[in-house]
This record gives C-alpha cells, structure tokens and sequence, in this order.
C-alpha cells in the first residue's frame, strides 16, 4: 500500500468504499504489446481493513461487458493512479499494481445459454477490438448490492438470475480468490471460464454436487448443470498444488445472500458534516450564495468534492441530491433560502466518474461512464444499498477524454447524456461524441445526433428538442453552441460517422461560434423556466462557462430552421470554479449551479455549489437579438436612457472570420470593425436598433456597447458575442 502523508495527493487519501468502477488495465503492458482492458471494470477489495478499497491488499476485477473476473491480484499497491480524474495526464489510462495471480482475456467469460457458442457478438470498434456489452439475451450486468464491506454482483446469463459475492482466504504469501454463487431454478447448462488453464493454478469447486469443472481450449471451465432449485456454492482459485486447495475449501463459509441483498448497516456512520451558508451581496442584479460542500480534509473519507451533478427532491425541496467526479453521490439539506446552515450526507461511493444526477419518480440517477445508475436504500437509513445498472449500453474505450455528462429526461420519461469523443483521435465506436438517449425503461439507447467532440452536458428545450454546447479543437475551430436536430452531424471528421464531406455545408451551423477569450469552455445550458423569480429573465435561455466560471443569456433567433444568436455574461463575479451544472428550484424559483475543476479551466477551485438570486436590480442584459439586412435589433432586460444609449459612440462592432480545419483550433482571419450609422432606442425603452448598412452573415461578430439605465447615474458595458447565418428583413 502506498504510504501516506499530508502531502500526498488527494485520490490516494480517499476512501473510495468497498468498490470503485473505473477502467483499469489488467495485464502489465511491459510484458506483452497486447493490452488486456476491463472498460467497465468493477475492482472489489477482498481483505478486511478500513480506508476503502484502494487501502486493501486483495482485489478481484470484473467486467460488466462481459461479465468475466478480468484479473485477481493482491499486494501492497491497488493501482498505478494513471488518469486524468487522478493524477490529471491527459492520453494514459488506470492499471492495476501488485501480484496478478491471474487474469482472463477479454472475451465473453460465458458460453451463450442457448447456442451454446463463445462467439464473441459486441460491436467491432475501428481497431478491431471489442466494445460495449455483450447482448442481453445473453449476458447482461443487473447492478452492485452494498453491505457494509461486503458487495454482492447481480447479473443474469440468459434466463439465469445469479448473485455472486468475492472474497478471500488468506493464506500466507497464496491469497485463495473465492466467488460464491447463488443461482435460482436454471433450465439451461450453462458454463463459465472462470481460470487459464495453467500448472500453477488450482481450481476447486465447493459445495454443489451439480456444479462442476473441466478443461477446454486452454481455460478452467466451471459447467453448472440445470437444476430445479435454488443452489449456492464456492469457486476458489489460488496459486497452489490442487490438495492444498482442496485441504483449504471446507473453511469457505456459507453466504447469507438474502441478508447481503436486503439493506446494510450505514457504510458511512450517518454521519452528517455541517457547513455554513455564505450568502452574498444583494446590492447588484444578481446576489451568489455559496453552499459550501465539505472539504476533502473536513470529511471523514477525505472525498474529492469536484461537483459533476445536481437536483433536487420534489417531495422534499429543502434537499437536493450531489454527485462528484470521483464516485460519490451527497444528500444536501437545507438549501432552501431561509436555511443559514447546510447538512451533508454521503450515501453512495465507487460510481464510474459520475457528470449528471436526475432525481424522477421518487429515484436518484446518475450519468457514469459505465451506465445510467439508479440508487436504491433498501433499508431507509438513507444509504444506497443496491447501485442498479438501470441502463449499460455505453460503449466504453480507455480513452481519456469519453466523459459522459449531463442528465435530463423529457415528459415520456426518456433520459438523454453527451458522450464525447476521443479529443486528437478518430472514433472507436458508434457511441463516440454523441447526443445519447435511453428509453425510458432503460432497456435501449439511440443515438439522436454525432459528430461532437466534447459537449458537455444537456439542455431539454419546452418544445422536447436539445442544445448542447463543444468544445473548440479538431474540426471545430473555436467552441460551439447547437441547437440539435435529431439525425444531425455536427462537424467533427474525427468522430463515428459515414460523412465524408469536410466541407462547412455538410454539417449543421451552430447557433453561434463562441471565441475564446469570451468563453474558453462552455458547459451546459438551461432555460429560466416561467415560474422562476428573475424578473424579465424569465424564459430566457443561459449558458454555463467551465472555463471562465461565468453564466451568460443566449438570445437567438430562428431563420428559415437555423438557430442563430450569441451571448453576453451576467455582471456579476466569476465562480471560483468551474459552473458545469444548473437547475431552477421548484419552490423559490432561484438558481442553482455546481462544478469542478479538473480539465482545462481558468478557474481551478476544486468544486462548488452556488445559489444565485436575482435581487430586482437592473441587469441590463440582452434577452433578444435579430440580425437583418440594415443591422441588428436587440432587446434588453432593463429600460434604458436614450440621450445616451442613442449616441454612435458608446458601440463598437468587429467581426471576423473562422477556418475549420483539421488543426485544433482556428485564429481570427480579416478582423475588422463594421461602420454603425445609427442607434435608435425603441418605444419600449429596451430594444435598440443598431443600423450597420454593409452587414453580413459572418460566423464572428463582437458588439461592444457603453448603456446607462433609465435614471441611472453610471453607465454599464455589455459585450455580445455572437454568429449570423442569414438575415432577416430589412424593416427594423
């Protein structure tokens, strides 16, 4: 085990629980140029000991693609603590450390029930290698049961419903690796390759006369014979002489599975962590309340709080739900307004870098890179007992940089997340840098659009379809806001496609090109819904900055089916990290945002949780904006002093041009100002006409505006980034 200090970095302090899911390399690449890789890799500690499973000496890996124990391994170190969700290096993935005393090649670790075939059916990833799950009629992973430091792993192999719990005999310097299984009636006869066949490794079966093993094309296979009644028993394996194993089988001892499936004592003592509300300065438009979340050296399992997701609790809206980066979900009371102080509860551990939370019909959500989870508290001690893989078609690869994010589900009860694709690299899988949605009994997944690159997060518009946001790179020459038409490619060639055209005109146009320096990482988007308290905000649609920390209002317009617009941020200061996340609360109508640092990012604070209320104040945002023929109308959220706001000198227009290409990024080419001839404030006292006569469409325009509100004495500076595919009529 790696020793410890105060200096050491915080993913080795954290107690991750009994199990973390992860991906995790399960050979040692020095030896063979073959990677043998568990994507959904469910690591398990198997000695007893606190610190959770990174503090443990014995580990057993399985795979929910294909439900095979990857590898068996034991040691002082659980793994190489590669990757960018711990040690931040981009293009490495996570192996695992220590004395593997076997491992099993990634293929199906059953033979199909039914065919009786071992024919590998998961998708072919451009590669050549294998990917995703296998098929449900086959094998499919149920989810992982919770009890104390024990988990128990449920999955079905054709019609066959198993439980199955892994554990150790320590036996001097040969760990014995024990799977115990329950399994109800089987018609079938089902087979496992449960071990390589080698000389140095025993294999014995315990406790089942119908239960048995042989060998076959170079692996131990464990046959389970059909039977009509429910059957338990133990597969051991360890590096020793068969008689020894054989010596040591009768002290494995019986699993009470019923009592391991049922509820366990609380994981994490109920204990709750406290921490102060900071509400913040209401002599502005926009006042930010921080909610606090527990430091990592202020929680008992030093937890990594890098916020990934969010909600709340419609049956109880003081409380709201939290996800973290590093596999953790939280129980937030008291973040209704009148609360000064906050009480914080972890009740789940080990989920797979979780960046979406939905709370529907009474069930947390989270968006891992392995599954949509849903937790269940089997007890009502407000623990989760069983994380249920509600959903596992993900098509997961090592690659760095797949996050899967967001989480929304529309009024037929379907869930949609962003899976991103693989930054410098061509796509593995179908599943590569998508706009993903599940069916609202979890059991399928569509792609509704591709070609992104890294969109973080989702936004579910009134009308049921989406927005999401990218990031600037390869293919996509500064970042990008898109509206989503199902079916739509999205202009990223390194994605999973069939589009060979490179060219602007084969994808669909964003809603605007957002330049760097304005927002270096848009995250997610979201509407100020009706019953919100934001005053004129109301129905407007915001924006999310990771990379500045920053909310911006989006005003856009629609011509001829093409979303176009721009953004200007909120006045109000930066969060000190990154806002990937908001909602509106269902009572007091205010909003909320959590986020994370992790990635690239100007504002590097760990994570936060913030409540930002509109105070009634003047904001002087622009909630509408038109592009036509004679310039560009926009509408403000505050009236506004026309002896000012109406002299030519107070505005500045540039704009500029982009190229995608196949380099990361693009510069501005030919920037240049643009003449305004007039400036005329309408009867409304909030939109204003900006006459440009030699407009055109133009994928980069900055409008620069020096405003002052009706009866203020200092004037305010707003700046609009935005895009114009087509003009409008000419009548202002």
């Amino acid at each position: 085990m790696v020793e410890e200090n105060s200096e050491s970095p915080q993913y080795q302090k954290m107690d991750f629980g009994p199990a973390l899911m992860w991906t995790y390399q399960v050979n040692d690449a020095k030896k063979t140029p073959d990677w043998n890789i568990a994507q959904k890799g469910i690591n398990v500690r198997l000695d007893p000991g606190q610190g959770g499973v990174s503090k443990g000496h014995a580990w057993m890996v399985y795979d929910e693609d294909t439900m095979r124990v990857a590898a068996a391994y034991s040691g002082d170190s659980f793994v190489d603590w590669r990757g960018i969700a711990f040690d931040g290096s981009h293009g490495t993935h996570t192996s695992i450390s220590g004395d593997i005393a076997f491992e099993m090649p990634d293929a199906p670790a059953w033979q199909h029930p039914r065919k009786q075939s071992w024919e590998d059916q998961r998708i072919i990833g451009r590669d050549g290698r294998r990917f995703g799950p296998l098929p449900r009629d086959w094998v499919h992973y149920k989810g992982l049961y919770y009890h104390g430091d024990k988990v128990v792993v449920k999955y079905t192999v054709g019609e066959n419903h198993f439980l199955e719990h892994p554990s150790i005999l320590d036996y001097g310097d040969a760990p014995v690796f024990v799977r115990s299984f329950e399994l109800l009636s089987s018609k079938d006869r089902l087979v496992a390759r449960v071990a390589p066949d080698r000389s140095d490794l025993a294999v014995w079966i315990q406790g089942s006369d119908t239960v048995g093993l042989q060998r076959s094309e170079g692996f131990v296979e464990m046959v389970v014979e059909p039977s009509q009644r429910k059957r338990q028993w133990h597969l051991l394996v360890a590096r020793l002489d068969e008689p020894s194993l054989r010596g040591l089988a009768g002290v494995v001892q019986e699993v009470d599975f019923s009592q391991l499936t049922g509820g366990g004592p609380p994981r994490f003592g109920q204990k709750v962590i406290t921490t102060q509300v900071e509400r913040g300065d209401d002599q502005s438009a926009f006042a930010v309340d921080v909610l606090p979340a527990p430091d990592a050296s202020a929680n008992p399992w030093e937890s990594w709080m890098r916020l990934g997701g969010f909600d709340f609790d419609p049956d109880h809206p003081d409380r709201a739900a939290v996800c973290t980066w590093m596999g953790d979900v939280w129980l937030v009371e008291g973040v209704g307004l009148e609360a000064s102080e906050l009480k914080w509860r972890r009740i789940c551990s080990g989920l797979f870098q979780p960046l979406g939370l939905k709370i529907h019909r009474g069930k947390i959500y989270v968006t891992c890179r392995d599954q949509i989870a849903r937790l269940h508290d089997l007890n009502g001690d407000d623990e989760i007992d069983y994380v249920e893989s509600f959903n596992n078609d993900a098509q997961v690869t090592e690659h760095f940089h797949e996050f899967a994010m967001g989480l929304q589900v529309d009024p037929k009860g379907d869930f949609y997340y962003a899976k991103s694709a693989r930054h410098a690299k061509t796509a593995l899988v179908p599943h590569h840098g998508t706009l993903l949605r599940v069916s609202a009994d979890g059991t399928r997944t569509d792609i509704v659009a591709n070609g992104f690159r890294a969109a973080n997060g989702v936004c579910l518009n009134p009308d049921g379809s989406w927005i999401v946001t990218d990031q600037e790179g390869h293919w996509n020459p500064k970042n990008r806001i898109n509206y989503v038409r199902e079916g739509g490619f999205y202009g990223n060639m390194f994605g999973y496609h069939e589009v060979k055209d490179s060219s602007d005109d084969a994808m669909e146009q964003p809603l605007c090109w957002i330049t760097n320096a304005f927002d270096r990482s848009p995250a997610e988007l979201l509407w100020v819904n009706e019953k919100a308290q934001w005053g004129p905000l109301n129905g407007v649609l915001l924006n999310l900055s990771y990379g500045y920390g920053k909310i911006y209002t989006v005003p856009h317009e629609f011509i001829e089916g093409q979303a176009q617009g721009g953004m200007c941020a909120l006045p109000m200061k930066a969060f000190p990290t990154g806002v990937m996340r908001g909602r509106f609360h269902p009572v007091n109508g205010q909003l909320y945002t959590a986020g994370m640092f992790a990635w690239a990012g100007n504002q590097q604070q760990a994570g936060g949780f913030y409540r930002v209320r509109y105070t009634g104040k003047p904001a002087h945002v622009p909630l509408s904006m038109q592009a036509t023929t004679r310039g560009v109308r926009v509408t403000f959220s505050d009236p506004l002093d026309a002896s000012f706001v109406e002299a030519v000198d107070h505005y500045q227009v540039e704009i500029w041009d982009l190229k995608r290409t196949a380099n990361y990024g693009s510069k501005h080419y030919n920037q240049r100002p643009l003449k305004i001839e007039s400036v005329d404030l309408q009867r409304d006292d909030r939109t204003l006409m900006i006459e440009m006569p030699d407009i055109q469409p133009t994928w980069g325009m900055e409008i620069r505006c020096t405003l002052k509100g009706l009866g203020e004495a200092e004037p305010v500076e707003r700046i609009i980034h935005h895009s114009i595919h087509r003009l409008g009529n000419g009548l202002f």
